[in-house]
């Protein structure tokens, strides 16, 4: 596991401190982290503010994010797949999918790459938190 998605993991270790669901970001240009976040829908009462958006906001605006790869401890959903689009990221590296599939056929019929890691501390850190709290996460990918 490289330091971008220890840094992700980090992210949403400190998410599930606050109380919120365990999703972290950070953005990565030219070998650096220029943005991080995570999952903060409970904790700010914002039915948006996904892990990836929220490491997008607190990248600020960059202007081009050729070049960028945003990680993800969970494979990104729609509206989060659709920011990546939206602003031409060229990657997403992915610490699994098995608990939530996530949106990855449409960023790769987007020309978006995608990098599933499947890591073990990301599966049993998102599956502890859907048995202990299933109805925060129900609502968050919009099943209630």
């Amino acid at each position: 596991m490289d330091l971008f998605m220890k840094c992700a993991i980090e992210e949403a270790e400190a998410g599930l401190r606050e109380g919120g669901i365990p999703i972290g970001s950070v953005l990565v240009r030219g070998g650096r982290i220029i943005g991080r976040g995570r999952n903060r829908r409970v904790q700010d009462n914002d039915p948006v503010l996904h892990a990836e958006i929220d490491c997008l906001r607190n990248a600020g605006r960059i202007q081009s994010y050729a070049g960028c790869t945003l990680y993800s401890t969970l494979m990104p959903c729609y509206l989060c797949a659709g920011a990546v689009v939206q602003f031409g990221i060229g990657k997403v590296v992915a610490g699994e999918s098995e608990n939530f599939p996530g949106a990855r056929e449409f960023l790769e019929s987007h020309g978006v790459e995608v990098l599933d890691l499947d890591l073990d501390v990301c599966k049993t850190m998102m599956h502890a938190f859907i048995e202990a709290h299933p109805d925060l996460w129900y609502e968050d990918i919009g099943v209630l």
